[in-house]
This record gives C-alpha cells, sequence and structure tokens, in this order.
C-alpha cells in the first residue's frame, strides 16, 4: 500500500476530513467584495411555505417540494434522501434523516455540478443532464433542476441507479414547476 506523508507534519493528508462548512457562513471569493446572493433569494421567496430557515421542513406533508423529495425515497430503493441546492453551493432544502450534513452535500452537488458541466462544454456534449459518483459504499448523484438550481440525490449500495433516472427526471421537472425557476437544465 502507497503512503502519502505531509512534508510538514509527517501525516497522511488523506486520513482527515475536509474542512466543514456552516451554517450561515458566508461564502468568499477571495475579491474583498461581497458574493451577490441572486436566483436562490428568488426561490426562497417563490416558495416561503416549502422551507425554514434551517432548510428543513417544518410539517411534514405541507410542502408540495418537499413531497417530491420524498417520491424518490419511496419509489427508488436504496435512496437515502435528497438535497435542493443551487450551483454555487447554497442549501436550498433537503430531505435526508441521517448522515453527512446537509450543507456539505449541498456544497458537493455544486462541486460535482461544475465538473461535469465544464467536461460537456470542453466535449462539446451540450449541457449537463446528471452525473453520478459511484463509491464503494453508494452513490452520490446530481441533477440539473434549472440553470441554478440542483438535485443531488444519496443513495446506498443496493441503488439500481437506472431506476433513480427513471425516476429523477420527472422529479426535477416538477420541482423546476413548484419553485418558478424555470426547466431542467
Amino acid at each position: 500500500m502507497l503512503t502519502v506523508a505531509h512534508p510538514d507534519t509527517g501525516t497522511d493528508p488523506f486520513d482527515s476530513p475536509l474542512p466543514r462548512r456552516h451554517p450561515g457562513a458566508g461564502l468568499d471569493d477571495g475579491s474583498g467584495e461581497a458574493v451577490p446572493e441572486v436566483v436562490l433569494d428568488e426561490v426562497s421567496r417563490s416558495a416561503p411555505d416549502a422551507f425554514t430557515a434551517a432548510g428543513r421542513h417544518a410539517h411534514p406533508g405541507q410542502s408540495a417540494v418537499y413531497a417530491e423529495l420524498g417520491v424518490l425515497r419511496d419509489r427508488v430503493p436504496g435512496v437515502r434522501g435528497a438535497v435542493l441546492a443551487g450551483v454555487d453551493g447554497r442549501l436550498i432544502g433537503h430531505d435526508l434523516a441521517a448522515g453527512p450534513e446537509p450543507l456539505d452535500l449541498a456544497a458537493l452537488a455544486a462541486t460535482t455540478f461544475g465538473l461535469g458541466r465544464q467536461c460537456g462544454l470542453t466535449l462539446q456534449q451540450g449541457p449537463l443532464r446528471e452525473l453520478t459518483v459511484h463509491s464503494h459504499q453508494g452513490y452520490f448523484t446530481v441533477y440539473g433542476v434549472s440553470e441554478h438550481v440542483l438535485l443531488a440525490v444519496l443513495g446506498d449500495d443496493r441503488l439500481n441507479v437506472s431506476w433513480l433516472h427513471l425516476e429523477a427526471g420527472p422529479v426535477a421537472e416538477r420541482l423546476a414547476d413548484l419553485l418558478h425557476v424555470g426547466g431542467t437544465a
């Protein structure tokens, strides 16, 4: 087995987790200017009953958005939950009972989307539809709900990805309608 040690500390840099974002932490682009908040405020205003300030559903069954997120968990075995995120990595809402931090998944969704979008542009294959990361113990799939909103689905190792793709497309379209953000990316 190959072990990589950090030259200054002598420790393996892959043993420690990545730094975490904290709820409410601002984004800094290094320019000293505030990063503008564009679409996500519009999404929040267009569906104010959908999410509380913490990004969680206030009462089960009240929100059509959360009902749509629940469709994936109910209809596709192996789905652990879903996250709605902006392409800038902001958490809009989630349907996760336990597991990874929703803020982390929102950031990962935006990063995954950015990589997939760049691949599509470089290969001249058009806009990103979905991108799936298959790890040893599960799956992470990102779909474009609109050009500003992403749907990320977390699945365990028994997830049937083809089934997920069949179910997630219509869910993404319905989410776009509910959030008034236009069609899928």
